[in-house]
């Protein structure tokens, strides 16, 4: 098929990459993820939105390209939620994770020398954490507004505990250079609270899973527990290399006279120098090992015979 300017007509359900190759998703994320979409108006967005449904339909405008299509695909999926359709809050969408991570996680390496820095840092990046998690929720397992709280609750408690009692461990034990190191410290603890229990119903309800056609087949509690573990580990590995490396050049450059004649710069540096696939898959066999009840049920429900794999949104 083709448009009313010759182009042939895209599919709107098939990604531009393959993302079945490292490649293919690498390329993905980095289109969705672009931070430029975050500053986008709302208006633009849901511009995009409507001429996305106006193609569908075939009565786009008559001179619209398929770089028009591509831009408008770029600008609703990095703005709405991919279950549930519905548009995201602009702080916690994936593009913002570039411009709101530089700032918070800069200003946490900078202002580390006294405990009320360490506190509001520390609330603010938990906060900012809560915002995300919620946002890029599984939209089948709803959250309460109490198992947020608990949540936010024992995040930043996790993490204001694990900074507090570091710091002033290492201030009686070790150079003062280590006490750059507690807010990875203590964003590691905070997302080992924050991810599990923000997600908690996934745990304990379990999380849809479908069959290679995209066809939902049942829920299951392993999949949820695989893919809250692979959120937390990629979380901490995220933040690693910024929040490990960057303490070893600031070091470096506090030391010279011209870097001690600009402390003011010291923050926005960091800030510039830090900022540099949610579908998974679980064998069947595992179903059946862990969860029984819900593989005989997938079983009896299926008149055909029981694929080998199944795929999940593990979110973000």
């Amino acid at each position: 098929f083709f448009c009313s300017q010759g182009h042939q007509r895209i599919n709107l359900d098939i990604p531009y990459w393959d993302l079945n190759t490292f490649i293919g998703r690498l390329k993905y994320y980095f289109w969705v993820t672009d931070p430029r979409t975050a500053f986008i108006s709302n208006k633009k967005i849901d511009d995009a939105k409507e001429l996305l449904n106006l193609y569908r339909h075939g009565q786009e405008p008559k001179h619209t390209t398929p770089k028009d299509i591509k831009y408008a695909r770029k600008l609703y999926e990095s703005a709405f939620h991919p279950d549930s359709g519905e548009k995201m809050n602009v702080f916690g969408r994936m593009s913002f994770q570039v411009p709101g991570g530089m700032v918070i996680t800069g200003a946490m390496l900078q202002f580390y020398k006294t405990v009320p820095e360490v506190v509001f840092w520390q609330w603010m990046n938990q906060s900012f954490n809560a915002v995300v998690n919620y946002t890029n929720r599984n939209a089948e397992s709803p959250l309460t507004p109490m198992k947020i709280g608990l949540a936010y609750v024992t995040a930043t408690g996790s993490a204001l505990i694990t900074a507090i009692k570091l710091k002033s461990y290492l201030q009686r034990t070790t150079a003062p250079f280590m006490q750059r190191f507690v807010p990875f410290a203590a964003v590691a603890a905070a997302n080992c609270a924050n991810i599990p229990l923000m997600r908690q119903s996934e745990l304990l309800e379990g999380i849809a899973v479908f069959d290679e056609n995209g066809n939902k087949v049942t829920e299951s509690r392993v999949a949820a527990v695989k893919g809250i573990s692979q959120v937390v580990f990629s979380r901490i590995i995220m933040a690693a290399p910024g929040m490990l490396i960057l303490p070893f050049i600031m070091q470096k450059l506090e030391t010279y006279a011209w870097m001690k004649r600009v402390k003011y710069l010291h923050a926005p540096m960091q800030f510039d120098i830090y900022g540099t696939d949610s579908v998974h898959s679980l064998k069947v066999s595992t179903i059946k090992r862990f969860e029984p009840k819900k593989y005989y049920q997938m079983e009896g429900k299926l008149e055909s015979t029981l694929p080998e794999r199944v795929y999940f949104n593990k979110g973000l």
